[in-house]
Order: structure tokens, then sequence, then C-alpha cells
């Protein structure tokens, strides 16, 4: 097989592309084949891709990898520090990177086959079990999950003026008081700011791995929010919410009431971020879990 892609045109639909990067996507033949060039691989299937990277199943004599490129910026170069820090622990391997080129070479996993596709009861205890599996002593110049809440915090009711008041003003100031509770910490974990059931791929190495990660500190409770509007359709009500919501506690061995403060912030936080960028699904989606956690 040669090293010349067609990229997919539901990767050129994604939303990021709306305003900007055609010029890099239409470079991507040429710098996938470059790449292979350079790191002596060939293809060996057909391109996938997320939202943001373009991801090419490759090999290398009898090793399989795959090479993710993504626009050259300093969010690649904070991902590599993130793929190195965990190092394969609960996380896809990196194997090579390519900073200018926004190129990296990653350990093969089943591209097919993420948590998305599995039944929620069994999905829910295993993201639970790869938060706490990630919560190994974070490095100390990593952003913060009380950093985060503060500039948040002080954002919010801005924000909010600024998009019409979509909410009341009771669930701004609980948002706000969530907030204030949860700009400080003990906890000096790694946390991945960037959990989802469709970033958790089967791999062989491990049964589940995560891939494109965000490292933080802090809370590990930070993200369970958004687990839990990621599949909020599959729960039909608030019993089915609560128990999602106690799966993921006990499995990531979580302090429920932190988590219940965590999940109301990033849902009122998330429902502003989402009107401001026209999104019509995830803000109702975070109404519904702020009437619940409310």
């Amino acid at each position: 097989m040669g090293s010349v892609i067609e990229v997919p045109l539901s990767f050129r639909a994604q939303p990021r592309w709306w305003r900007e990067g055609h010029t890099w996507l239409d470079s991507l033949p040429g710098r996938v084949d470059e790449q292979c060039r350079r790191w002596g691989l060939h293809l060996d299937g057909p391109p996938m891709h997320g939202s943001n990277a373009l991801v090419v199943p490759v090999g290398r004599g009898g090793e399989l990898f795959a090479l993710r490129l993504t626009p050259p910026d300093d969010e690649v170069a904070v991902e590599i520090a993130a793929l190195q820090f965990w190092d394969g622990r609960g996380m896809v391997r990196l194997v090579d990177a390519d900073l200018a080129a926004g190129a990296l070479l990653l350990e093969r996993l089943n591209g097919t086959r993420s948590l998305q596709r599995v039944p929620l009861c069994s999905a829910a205890p295993i993201i639970g079990r790869l938060m706490r599996r990630l919560a190994v002593p974070a490095p100390a110049d990593v952003r913060s999950t009380t950093a985060l809440a503060r500039t948040r915090r002080a954002e919010l009711e801005t924000d909010w003026d600024r998009l019409d008041r979509p909410f009341s003003r009771r669930v701004l100031t609980r948002a706000a008081d969530c907030a204030a509770e949860l700009v400080t910490t003990e906890s000096t974990l790694a946390v991945n700011g960037d959990l989802h059931y469709e970033q958790v791929l089967a791999g062989t190495r491990e049964d589940w791995l995560c891939v494109d990660p965000v490292l933080l500190r802090g809370d590990i409770e930070y993200d369970l929010g958004r687990i839990l509007w990621y599949r909020l359709d599959e729960l039909p009500d608030p019993s089915a919410i609560q128990s999602c919501f106690d799966q993921v506690v006990a499995a990531a061995e979580l302090d429920p009431e932190r988590a219940r403060s965590w999940v109301f912030f990033r849902c009122v936080d998330y429902w502003l971020w989402g009107l401001d960028h026209g999104l019509t699904e995830d803000p109702v989606r975070c109404a519904r879990l702020v009437d619940h956690f409310g």
C-alpha cells in the first residue's frame, strides 16, 4: 500500500473547520506521505478521525501503529507532555512525536470500538476505574482544577448577562457557591480533563485505554459532569441519572458531595459555553443535570 490518503468528507465537515483550517485539510495527503517517509511507515488501512484530528493506521516492519495529525500549535506540545507523563498507564502509549508537524505516532488501538459502543451500565464503571487509574501524583506545573474553577467563577455572571440570562439567578448563585468551594483542594492528583466514552478505546496491552488527554492537577471529580452529559440521552429519568452518577463515584472512589458540586458547576459553565458557541442539544442536557443536582 502507498502513502497517499484521501481526507474523509466527514472530517472536513466537523465544526472545527467551518471557519478555518481548509488549507491544512488540503495539505493532509502530503503531510501523511511526508511523515510516513520520515518514520519509515506504510499505510495499513483507511484514515479515521474525531472532531479535531486525523488518525491513519500505519505499520513498520511487523508492528502496527496509529499516525495522528492535528494542526501544529501549542496544544500539540501539551498533549505530548500528557502522554509522556502517563506513559501508557491507562493511556495510549506515545511512540514518537514531531511537534512542528503536529504528528504523533501512537500504539495501535481498536478505533472502531470505544466505550461509546458499550452499554452504559457496563461503560460507566469502566470509565470510573480509569479515572482512578490515572490519578497518580501530578506535576506541580500543570494547570489545576482550582485555577480553572477560580477563573470561570469570576466570569460566570458576565457571560450569563451577555447571553440574556438563560437560567435563573438561583442557578447562577448556586454555581458560584460551588465554585467558591472548589477553588481550594488538598488533592495533587493527575486528572484527565477531557475524558468521555468516545475517547476510551479497546486495546490489547490493557482492555481499555484513553486517548487525546488533557493533563490537569487536582480533583478527579472535575470532569464527571462531561461523563454524565455525554450519554445523558440514555438516562430517561432522575433515578437513571442518579444510578449512573453513583456507579462512577463508586468505581472512581470519589467524594460524592464534591462530585455533585463539580457536576453542577461544570454543567452551568458548559451550558453557557454551549450557548455562546451555537450548540442546541448540549445546553438542554446541562439543564437536565442542573435540575437534578440543584
